[in-house]
């Protein structure tokens, strides 16, 4: 029921973006957000010349930066490993892959509003975000797969697929729930049962 619920508020939140969206002069074109000439012409005019963009850097920010953009070596390690991970080993487990597209987006450096500074940002920050969300989510599927028990203490970091894992302490068919977290986060395809554990052991 969370579930659903959660869902029907994503569903609810991504159609008002679509109108704000089209509200903005803004159109889908085979899965390409476009803006008519004239919205563009008027975003180009907003967009802030890079030496007053330049004049507003404080010092700290540019002496960070290098070690900003030193983590987007972990970020490509990250997107590599997780990736081989999927391949290698949700087939065997019956998980259906991720899409990675679905989480890693970078398409903000389209705006015409963006100086080519701003533009570098905001593809650094798409592809970081993205793969983390992209990392979740595969770790997420591992864990209904291999783990779905909540945590006995509140855990702000639940994804999608925590609200359906047992409770901490519910021995009750612990076994057979199992095979069922099993069975729902691969479709079906192949819910292979776990180890048999005897929960009356002191």
């Amino acid at each position: 029921m969370l579930r659903s619920h959660a869902r029907e508020t994503r569903e609810a939140l991504e159609a008002e973006y679509e109108r704000r969206i089209e509200a903005l002069g803004g159109r889908w074109e085979r899965g390409r957000l476009i803006f008519d000439a004239e919205v563009r012409r008027r975003q180009r005019r907003a967009r802030q010349a890079f030496a007053e963009y330049v004049r507003g850097i404080k010092p700290l920010n540019v002496i960070t930066a290098p070690v900003i953009y030193s983590v987007l070596i972990a970020f490509v390690v990250m997107d590599l490993f997780v990736t081989v991970y999927m391949h290698v080993c949700f087939p065997v487990y019956g998980i259906p892959k991720v899409r990675r597209r679905d989480h890693v987006k970078v398409d903000r450096h389209r705006l015409p509003y963006l100086n080519w500074v701003q533009k570098v940002n905001c593809v650094y920050c798409g592809y970081g975000n993205g793969v983390i969300a992209y990392a979740r989510e595969i770790a997420a599927r591992t864990e209904a797969y291999w783990c779905p028990i909540k945590h006995a203490e509140r855990w702000d970091g639940a994804h999608d697929h925590y609200a359906g894992f047992m409770d901490y302490g519910d021995e009750r068919d612990f076994v057979s729930r199992w095979a069922d977290s099993r069975s729902q986060i691969t479709g079906g395809k192949r819910a292979d049962r776990p180890v048999r554990v005897d929960v009356n052991q002191d």
